[in-house]
């Protein structure tokens, strides 16, 4: 029944394939500018935004300029409040496309999957506007061998996280056989450094400043995989896998799948993957996830209590095996479509979602954005429910002329909670509401 709703989920739900970024083809770009009134938890704030976009070559830039006002005429505080939020104003600069030989990517990090994304899935390193973040992802391919790599932020200690691989096979005169010699092994080493990833022991202090007393160190992962192809040509690709990782100082878990991939000559292109996940216990598989960053540390000064990550990972005192699930419909020139959801046997509140889509038809007015996460779901009635393990973005517009799109957006998103130092010891829940009107030039060079 389990898998059933795997499949049926991901047949279901929107969501922009892990990893891809909408860039502008190669000498071309857009200018996007507008306006708005944004309601902040329902304070109104006049928001003014500029994102332009260019791509030259193998180059390209996308900068995220975001003002929003009180009615006052004071800019709100927390769009610039420390180092990162200016940084944050250059969203990407990169180098090459995802699965080219060379890609490089210098900013905001959304739905980033390390390998087979058994231990890294789907995490994005800025889930809130009040906390945005720059980090690096560099993966290299030399053909037999390569490597994909992330760190997370620059601000601030994180993650870092490389993956190494290579065809051993094509390094021997069999490298012409079918199949087998494309054979590929990988290793897996994942570590977040944050001073709060792992607390063995702290409290608030009078102030209202959480104090670490005994710091439990770094929390790493090292893994190991095997991929092997059974098919792989222009059009479609089948893999096989299958992933060992390991959680240093706690358990470790299994995965195998299948994925398949299929790229139409027409317009369609498809797909999927269905994954077991065999976990033992002190161990939970995905770990660093869409919202790693708000379960990491959340903290409680008026309670003086605290719960990290690894606190639930403590509390897992026997296996917990579990199916995910992943699908991908992608229409060119109208919409992307794909879904993703995990689900262990026996533990109620293991259910992890991704949801996006993008649908923007050519020569077409209206204009549908939107993405959910979830995670911690509990069951399918605790899907939809928005709360602190939630997020949401979405935008209906329509373009009453050429270059002009008017929207409204929604956002369920988080907020920063500061102690008496500036330091971030928690979030909560945070709604937007925002009328806009933008203007959007694209243009070639």
């Amino acid at each position: 029944m389990k898998i059933k709703f795997i499949i049926l989920l991901s047949i279901i739900s929107f969501q922009l394939f892990p990893q891809t970024f909408n860039y502008p083809k190669p000498d071309e770009g857009n200018i996007t500018g507008g306006f708005g009134l944004n309601w902040i938890d329902g304070k109104p704030h006049y928001r003014f935004g500029f994102q332009p976009e260019i791509s030259f070559m193998n180059f390209g830039v996308g900068l995220d300029l975001i003002l929003d006002f009180e009615p006052s005429g004071k800019l709100r505080k927390e769009n610039f409040n420390e180092f990162s939020d200016y940084l944050s104003i250059i969203r990407y600069l990169r180098y090459g496309m995802k699965d080219e030989p060379v890609y490089i990517r210098l900013g905001s990090l959304g739905y980033y999957s390390l390998g087979h994304g058994t231990i890294m899935n789907n995490y994005n390193n800025s889930p809130t506007f009040d906390n945005r973040r720059i980090g690096l992802i560099a993966d290299i391919n030399f053909g037999k061998f390569g490597f994909e790599s992330i760190y997370g932020s620059f601000g601030q200690a994180g993650i870092l996280g490389v993956r190494g691989y290579v065809l051993p096979i094509q390094f021997t005169s069999a490298s012409n056989l079918p199949i087998i010699s494309n054979l590929e092994l990988g290793l897996t080493l994942i570590s977040d450094f944050n001073s709060l990833a792992r607390v063995d022991s702290g409290k608030f202090d009078s102030n209202g400043e959480f104090k670490v007393l005994k710091d439990g160190g770094d929390v790493s992962f090292i893994g190991f995989d095997v991929g092997l192809p059974l098919m792989k040509t222009a059009s479609t690709k089948i893999l096989l896998y299958f992933d060992y990782n390991k959680m240093i100082d706690f358990g470790s878990g299994i995965a195998t799948g299948v994925q398949f991939n299929f790229n139409g000559p027409g317009l369609l292109s498809l797909s999927s993957k269905l994954e077991r996940r065999i976990n033992n216990g002190k161990y939970l598989g995905a770990y660093f996830n869409s919202l790693y960053e708000i379960e990491r540390f959340k903290g409680n000064a008026e309670s003086n209590s605290y719960i990290t990550k690894v606190d639930l990972v403590n509390s897992i005192t026997e296996n917990q095996n579990g199916y995910y699930g992943e699908l991908l419909i992608r229409v060119l020139n109208l919409f992307d479509i794909l879904g993703s959801y995990q689900r262990l046997d026996k533990a109620p509140n293991s259910g992890i979602l991704n949801l996006r889509t993008s649908i923007e038809p050519e020569n077409v007015s209206f204009v549908l954005r939107a993405g959910y996460d979830k995670i911690n779901i509990r069951d399918e009635k605790d899907i939809f429910k928005l709360d602190d393990r939630s997020y949401l973005f979405t935008e209906l517009g329509y373009k009453p002329i050429e270059y002009i799109l008017v929207s409204v957006v929604y956002n369920w998103t988080f907020t920063p909670i500061r102690d008496s130092n500036n330091n971030i010891i928690s979030f909560e829940p945070q709604k937007r509401i925002e009328p806009r009107i933008s203007f959007v030039y694209p243009f070639k060079f």
